[in-house]
């Protein structure tokens, strides 16, 4: 029986992850702090799936600090390493970028020594599509330059990717990194446009909008991210691969989209474009399905209505989560 170790467990993939995990019959140690980054009550209520498996265990601390990392490793072995943890989001990470080194780097550095020291196989490092930048084409293809991060959350990535290549080169370490796109779905994060959205306009509350909405998002659905991120942990070497939809999207349409949903209009309340937004994404996902048989299944349309039924069924407390910046 297969064992893995899950960082982020918590999180909205790193849930989704576990949960394909224990499906196909592996044992996951689960590691989360729990940490406040935005509402706890989220990530309680995804790992509540998993109380009644003895197969799932959780270690509640922090990747960044490297002695209660080597501590909750101990000697047991594993077949590989999904490091999901990070502290995610682009807004936030422009007012407070320490938190966001600290977690991204210090943590993904933490994880590669650790994999080296114990031999593990195999660690597939989670990272964005944001590394991207404004000086790219589209779609965004592997092997653009990324060297023009536009916030202190992508630069962070940035550096656990090459962090992982020097570990690659000088340990031989199999490792892939997974660029993921725009991250949508049932009980998502409350600091994504998508959860944002349904429960502004639910709610009857303004919508607070960052530009003139003609934006682009290639929107991908969790339960794809968290297939191909499973399918990742196949022996490849060294590769970085996107994990996109393949389908830019205008956030006006989106919007559109949830309104027709929830049979409600959007508030709409304009502000001046967030100088570390991107301003539009797209990925190439050829590599994707090439290394590792993947590409998304989930259309924007079915997930937003997998979105909005989480919702309305959960409203009773998630009408309550804070979704300001």
């Amino acid at each position: 029986m297969a064992r893995y170790l899950l960082t982020g467990a918590a999180g909205f993939i790193g849930a989704r992850v576990a949960r394909l995990l224990l499906d196909s019959g592996s044992i996951v140690v689960g590691i989360d702090n729990i940490n406040d980054s935005y509402d706890p009550r989220l990530k309680e209520w995804r790992l509540e799936q998993f109380r009644n498996d003895d197969r799932f265990t959780l270690k509640r601390i922090n990747i960044a600090n490297r002695e209660e990392l080597e501590r909750a490793l101990g000697d047991e072995p594993y077949d590989g390493v999904i490091n999901l943890a990070a502290r995610a989001g682009v807004r936030q990470s422009v007012s407070d970028p320490w938190v966001y080194y600290e977690t991204n780097v210090i943590g993904a550095l933490n994880l590669l020594d650790a994999c080296r020291a114990r031999s593990i196989p195999k660690l597939v490092q989670a990272s964005t599509s944001s590394l991207y930048g404004l000086h790219n084409p589209r779609p965004y293809n592997e092997d653009a330059d990324t060297s023009q991060p536009l916030s202190p959350y992508a630069a962070s990535k940035g550096a656990a990717e090459m962090l992982c290549h020097s570990y690659h080169y000088l340990h031989e370490m199999d490792i892939t990194i997974l660029r993921y796109f725009t991250v949508f779905g049932p009980a998502g994060r409350p600091d994504m446009s998508i959860f944002r959205f349904i429960q502004w306009i639910a709610e009857g509350r303004p919508l607070v909008l960052y530009g003139d909405g003609l934006q682009e998002r290639d929107f991908t659905f969790v339960d794809d991210i968290a297939r191909g991120t499973v399918a990742a942990l196949r022996p490849l070497g060294f590769e970085v691969v996107n994990l996109g939809g393949d389908r830019p999207v205008k956030m006006m349409d989106v919007i559109s989209m949830i309104e027709e949903r929830l049979g409600k209009s959007a508030d709409i309340d304009k502000r001046e474009t967030a100088p570390a937004d991107m301003p539009s994404t797209w990925a190439d996902i050829h590599k994707a399905q090439r290394l590792l048989d993947w590409r998304p299944e989930v259309s924007l349309e079915t997930g937003l209505e997998a979105a909005i039924s989480w919702y309305l069924q959960e409203r009773d407390w998630a009408e309550s989560i804070p979704t300001t910046d």
